[in-house]
């Protein structure tokens, strides 16, 4: 083909049927509607997007005021003194406000007050979890009183901790991050951020000072487009809630994001940090104005490096990705803007209904948040949904438990998990898999029930392969374990575990590894076996059956 014909050359480009037809193809006889995901807010997801899905929507698209994001990131310290060493460094090294959580207070000297206050009238602050009687509130009193209004940012609390005559930092807002963790879903956030606004603007003495003092935060999590469409949306529903006090060019307010704690976990924390800079990602995405990245160790006690790690974080986005150069930079997505609209149209008809149910505070009595959160815990107890490291590819490795939280959370997903581990090697059974026929037969299975196991952190012991079952017997009796799991092909299990019940008279618990017809499993269990293992059963409730197991008896009941 001559060179100016290529240039002239055009593809026809296909439309959504053709390319259905190509999907059904690929999929090999599943139904075309196993490519539609269900999430946790109710919306259905299509495998593809168009311009077609952009057809109609009727709400108009807003971004945030302004280019870049306010770097928030806290620091270690126990002393006043050394807090302040560490801001000046973080400060010096990327850090853009001063963000302090008072759940640990400290001791400040007079000098040290001094030296904060002087910060605080030329960073912005970011003070959460901050007591009437914490120190650090002592060096607002440093502050010249011409100078006070000097000291910007915000405050979160549930009381007003601040003295007076600091005009300028914001202390009543919509902060999410406690109903996030007890359960919340992107829609129940965005309806309870309404909520908590319309109650505080009934309070305040103007819609204009209720504007002028609210802020809202968001933790963003790992559902990474769910977490970009969260946060454009609460900008549109802002204009929709400002129209309905009849103001038509409505102000913007800090939206503030912070990664959350939902699916952190002590084991194998350093995958904390892709879960940490996925949840960043995804807030600054959305258009988050200040953004605060938890390091990968917050739970059991921060260090140096691990808050480096998380201010490194943020500002590899800004340096690497240049998003800070762009005021949406995920708009004009079909995927993103149709996500985004309907987020906006569940959310604002559950704003309503919560407003006619009696407001925030009484849909915080109504146990719903409860429901969301035992879902989440069930999906991953079953295996439907997976916390890497924890309830999958779990590490037979020492793990830090502690508990040394440098942040409040009320409930995580992978806490159930980490109690399981909170067992050691010596109080668990002893336990081997008894592996039957060549070992491209049995691997498959024993390779699911080692795994299976060690999210217990359970250590289980290969057989050799067995031929016969008096081979498997005598295997037994030299290593003498407390539990053992049958591991087979699927066609040779049923004759092996029907001949093994049949000769074996020991008192090791016996399970084995798949699900098999109701009948064949009545019979098993009515011969002695135990139990089974298999993909998709609640791993919390059978792995604390198989550690309770004693020396020589069943599961304690």
């Amino acid at each position: 083909m001559p060179i100016h014909t290529m240039k002239s050359f055009t593809f026809t480009a296909p439309n959504y049927e053709e390319w259905k037809e190509t999907a059904i193809q690929s999929l090999k006889g599943k139904p075309f509607e196993s490519l539609f995901t269900k999430t946790t807010e109710g919306i259905e997801l299509k495998p593809l997007y168009t311009k077609d899905d952009l057809a109609g929507q009727t709400v108009s698209r807003v971004t945030k005021p302004a280019f870049g994001w306010t770097v928030a990131q806290p620091v270690s310290a126990a002393t006043g003194e050394e807090f302040l060493l560490q801001v000046q460094e973080s400060l010096e090294r990327g850090n853009q406000a001063i963000a302090y959580n008072g759940l640990h207070a400290m001791t400040w000297s007079d000098e040290a007050l001094r030296q904060l206050a002087e910060l605080l009238t030329h960073y912005p602050i970011l003070f959460t979890e901050v007591k009437k009687e914490d120190p650090i509130l002592q060096a607002f009193t440093f502050i010249e009183e011409t100078k006070r209004s000097e000291v910007t940012g915000i405050c979160i609390g549930d009381l007003e901790v601040l003295p007076e005559n600091i005009p300028n930092v914001k202390t009543k807002g919509a902060d999410l991050w406690t109903a996030h963790h007890e359960g919340a879903d992107a829609v129940t956030e965005l309806a309870l951020s309404l909520a908590i606004a319309a109650d505080l603007a009934e309070k305040a003495p103007s819609f204009e000072a209720f504007v002028e003092n609210f802020y809202v935060r968001f933790a963003s999590d790992t559902h990474f487009f769910m977490e970009i469409s969260k946060f454009r949306a609460f900008r549109v529903l802002w204009k929709l809630f400002n129209e309905a006090y009849g103001v038509d060019d409505p102000k913007q307010v800090p939206l503030l994001a912070i990664t959350s704690l939902r699916s952190y976990s002590k084991l194998d924390p350093y995958v904390n940090l892709l879960r940490g800079g996925n949840s960043a990602f995804a807030a600054v995405l959305g258009g988050a104005d200040w953004l605060t990245v938890l390091p990968h160790d917050v739970l059991t006690g921060t260090s140096p490096s691990s808050n480096r790690y998380a201010r490194n974080i943020q500002l590899i986005l800004k340096e690497e990705t240049h998003i800070d150069q762009v005021l949406d930079p995920a708009g004009g997505s079909y995927f993103i803007e149709s996500l985004t609209a309907e987020l906006v149209k569940k959310a604002w008809d559950k704003f309503l209904a919560i407003e006619e149910d009696g407001g925030y505070e009484s849909f915080l009595q109504s146990g719903e948040l409860s429901k969301l959160h035992a879902a989440r815990q069930a999906e991953l107890a079953s295996g439907k949904k997976t916390l890497i490291g924890t309830n999958v590819y779990a590490e037979l490795i020492d793990t830090n438990l502690a508990e040394a939280s440098s942040v409040t959370v009320s409930k995580r997903l992978a806490e159930p998990f980490e109690h399981l581990r909170a067992r050691s090697q010596e109080e668990l059974p002893k336990t081997v898999l008894l592996n039957f026929g060549e070992l491209k037969e049995y691997k498959p299975r024993a390779d699911f029930v080692s795994g299976f196991l060690a999210v217990g952190g359970i250590d289980a012991e290969w057989s050799p392969s067995f031929e016969t079952i008096e081979q498997a017997l005598g295997w037994m009796n030299e290593v003498q374990p407390h539990y053992a799991v049958i591991c087979a092909s699927a066609n040779a299990t049923e004759e092996v575990v029907t001949n093994f019940l049949k000769e074996y008279a020991g008192n090791v618990v016996l399970d084995v590894a798949g699900k098999y017809a109701k009948e064949l499993s009545d019979q098993w269990l009515a011969d002695g076996l135990n139990g089974f293992v298999f993909a998709g059963q609640d791993k919390i409730a059978k792995l604390q059956d198989i550690a309770n197991i004693t020396i020589g008896g069943h599961p304690v009941e």
